[in-house]
């Protein structure tokens, strides 16, 4: 269902980065592993498998295919997973920086010939890796966000090490459109507790490796707009595929606002 779902934790212990062994096993074997995702309720779901993380650019979904036109500049790689956007990125001779919280996944995008793959997770992100006029977060890797205060927080963040005119693609799902009662029933379980209905408490397996409990956050497109709210950020536009099995995912097109700055 989603790409890429994990936190960014300081430090990943080596049992801890589920994600990033089960890349470079992937990677090693030439085999498609299946990713298994726990929810907090005991819920468990599985995603396409890793073949999606290594898959060059003519194999991507419409949307992002659509969005990655609109790249320009120094580009931000947030949750390089495989490393498939920064070498698309490479190719088409952008300087691209892609970062990640697990090291084993920087390390699989570094053997796959990613120039710059370092391990920073995203809270870290600071100006010493410089200015970047796009930040590509696909995947779904605006689930990062993790929650409406983080996101806020992230968002600006994010508005600091970006050049004026930078625009953020990132990538998400509406959660609502769905009629599956179990995910129905976590939204409501959620609102109770005070949190947003799609804002899940997961962890990664592969084998005996588990990640850390974390939250991720997916959003539809009107309370995208609610939480760009006081960022600096607006919606510029949405990208969605004409249909298909992922017509709830959408690419966001989000840019500065003309005179605004991040609170």
């Amino acid at each position: 269902m989603l790409e890429r779902v994990r936190q960014a934790p300081c430090a990943v212990k080596e049992r801890q980065d589920a994600y990033g062994r089960m890349l470079l096993d992937a990677l090693e074997s030439g085999q498609t592993i299946m990713e298994i995702l726990e929810r907090d309720d005991g819920f468990v779901m599985g995603s396409s498998g890793t073949a999606a993380y290594f898959a060059p650019f003519r194999r991507w979904p419409p949307r992002q295919r659509r969005a990655m036109r609109l790249a320009r500049g120094r580009v931000l790689d947030v949750g390089s997973g495989g490393g498939r956007v920064a070498l698309h990125l490479q190719e088409r001779g952008r300087e691209v920086v892609a970062i990640d919280n697990s090291p084993l996944a920087v390390e699989a995008c570094r053997r796959r010939g990613v120039h710059d793959a370092r391990v920073v997770p995203i809270e870290h992100l600071d100006e010493s890796l410089g200015v970047f006029d796009t930040i590509v977060m696909f995947g779904g890797n605006l689930g990062l966000l993790g929650s409406a205060a983080r996101g806020k927080r992230l968002l600006r963040r994010l508005h600091r090490v970006s050049s004026s005119r930078a625009c953020i693609l990132g990538e998400t799902l509406d959660p609502y459109a769905t009629d599956d009662a179990a995910h129905l029933a976590y939204h409501k379980r959620n609102r109770r507790r005070g949190r947003m209905g799609g804002q899940i408490r997961l962890r990664v397996r592969y084998r005996d490796y588990a990640t850390r409990w974390f939250d991720y956050l997916i959003v539809s497109p009107k309370e995208m707009e609610d939480l760009l709210g006081g960022t600096g950020w607006r919606i510029r536009r949405l990208i969605s595929d004409e249909a298909g099995d992922d017509d709830d995912h959408y690419v966001a097109v989000i840019e500065k606002e003309a005179r605004g700055r991040a609170s």
